[in-house]
């Protein structure tokens, strides 16, 4: 990276100085702080100054959003669009164009870069595909100075070293409250046809030195959480243990870092660090997704059994780590059968949560070519998820819709300790299955389930599906009731479910605090799958 500026704090409300340029996106939750805007705002060069970043959720009015970024009234704004923003942000910019048609929008981010003839690309005036970390400044640039410019811009590959740093630009609100974005790598050497990163050439480091300063910085300046959006974190085995040494060199000051790792690739010399990690500063996102070897080859996806299963067991046996394994429904080839034993055998690796989702066709991916031969349909619009496969009819995609739902409510949240292992013995995906098809038929909803009525409906489930005996029913549902404080949390109002496990297992962990100290602000949790699957490292102008 380029030598960094002296830490400036990113202009916020309230702003004095009327900006030429708005930078912004809406964020799935406050939490999440856009790691490419602030790349964009860093490399603006002499436009910096005229230049503001704001960032909202999807949960706040359009017509608040619209009413704040007209108050400074730009000339050009900046819009990163993702899969869990794009209908909020297309009636953002469809209201923006009736109020102040003079504005001009800018819009990058995989849901603009790969659909030029949707709504909200027709209503932009212009479009950055990819990498918009130089682009985006270059546009301004010739459009304050009258320059044409093409509407559809899709810049050349850019060398990472040469930008300017995202980091400084941290506020300390962010360092206290927000979970900060790192990279140390770009792209990824893998074509898994489900996901954006199958587009790119290879993985690209960027100068290791250069970023543990920042990381360092990060630390000194308060900095406690950090989530790396690397794909590939473990693919070179010398910088993740320069990186692993550069945390572990802090770990006193109670950090939580979040890595995505190669599951069949854990090296000796990373494993020697790992054990040294207390408990409560790591979680991996590791990737499954199908432990069905045809539908593997079928998405392009190599992965090594054994050593998988083999690096699971052990992560599990010799760290503290969480792990938060995922497996998607729905792929090509797959059928319900062989996603059930899939899940029954990651069950058995004993991950702390398994995130069941289900497959979505994000666009300019090459998942597209099975559509034919395997009859797949997708939902049309945002998040494009898969309606009925030539596998699995639409009745048996509904029926897991729900499966994922409950499963995160009841087996990733961290609720019922006890509960659990009596519901699933030694067939997880069967009994679970019945239990969610009852809680449906009996409860008709998946969200906004308050947790004493959840405790009820599973009461019954259990005892009418599964013929367990009321009594060791309710032994097992009675301490998951004090493990909840379950009396002092229905005292006087009712306490909703629940609906992210890692933000219960994080409430309880010390040594991840950072992540439930922010402000008590309506949030919206979106699909951890839905974003590791659309993720993509590259400033697209988005959230990243």
């Amino acid at each position: 990276m380029a030598t960094d500026p002296p830490m400036i704090p990113v202009p916020t409300r309230p702003y004095h100085h009327m900006p030429s340029i708005c930078l912004t996106t809406l964020n799935a939750s406050y939490i999440h702080a856009s790691l490419g805007l602030r790349y964009l705002y860093a490399n603006m060069g002499d436009l910096q100054t005229d230049t503001r970043l704001i960032e909202f959720t999807i949960n706040e009015r359009v017509e608040d959003i619209a009413e704040t970024l007209l108050d400074d009234a730009p000339s050009i704004l900046g819009l990163g669009v993702y899969i869990w923003n794009v209908r909020e942000t297309t009636e953002l910019v469809r209201l923006i164009k009736v109020i102040a048609p003079e504005i001009i929008i800018v819009i990058g981010g995989p849901e603009a870069s790969f659909d030029q003839q949707s709504s909200l690309a027709l209503l932009a005036d212009h479009i950055i595909s990819g990498q918009a970390d130089l682009a985006f400044a270059e546009l301004c640039n010739d459009l304050l100075e009258n320059r044409v410019a093409s509407k559809h811009i899709s810049p050349l590959p850019i060398a990472l070293d040469e930008l300017a740093s995202p980091y400084p630009y941290y506020s300390s609100e962010d360092l206290q409250q927000r979970v900060l974005y790192v990279e140390a790598s770009r792209g990824c050497p893998f074509k898994c046809e489900f996901c954006l990163s199958s587009l790119d050439k290879t993985a690209v480091g960027f100068d290791i030195d250069q970023f543990l300063v920042q990381m360092n910085n990060l630390i000194e300046r308060g900095a406690r959480h950090f989530k790396f959006v690397d794909r590939t974190f473990n693919l070179k085995t010398e910088t993740s243990q320069r990186i692993l040494e550069c945390f572990l060199s802090h770990i006193d000051k109670g950090l939580f870092l979040h890595f995505e790792l190669i599951p069949d690739r854990l090296p000796k010399p990373l494993k020697a660090l790992l054990i040294q990690f207390p408990d409560g500063c790591l979680q991996f996102e590791i990737g499954i997704q199908s432990f069905n070897p045809e539908v593997q080859s079928l998405i392009s996806r190599k992965q090594n059994h054994a050593r998988t299963r083999d690096n699971l067991l052990w992560i599990r046996q010799h760290t503290t780590a969480h792990i938060h394994a995922d497996l998607i429904f729905g792929l090509p080839g797959e059928t319900l059968e062989s996603f059930a034993q899939g899940f029954d055998e990651l069950h058995g690796l004993g991950p702390q949560e398994i995130q069941v989702g289900i497959l979505k066709r994000l666009p300019g991916t090459p998942i597209e070519r099975h559509t034919q031969a395997f009859e797949m349909r997708y939902q049309a619009s945002a998040p494009y998820r898969v309606l009925a496969t030539r596998d699995v009819n639409f009745s048996t995609v509904q029926r897991m819709v729900r499966f994922a739902r409950y499963w995160d409510l009841v087996g990733n949240s961290g609720r019922f300790p006890h509960t659990l292992p009596l519901l699933l013995e030694d067939a997880p995906f069967e009994r679970f299955l019945k239990v969610s098809d009852h809680l449906f038929a009996t409860g008709h909803q998946t969200h906004g389930i308050a947790l004493k009525r959840l405790f009820d409906l599973l009461a019954t489930a259990l005892v009418d599906e599964l013929n367990l005996s009321s009594a060791e029913v309710d032994a097992a549902l009675a301490l998951d009731k004090q493990h909840n404080n379950f009396k002092s949390a229905t005292r006087g109002h009712r306490v909703a479910a629940q609906t992210d496990g890692k933000s219960v297992r994080r409430q309880t962990t010390a040594k991840s605090a950072n992540a439930s100290s922010a402000p008590s602000r309506k949030s919206k949790v979106t699909n951890p799958a839905t974003r590791r699957q659309q993720r993509h490292s590259e400033p697209n102008l988005q959230n990243s």
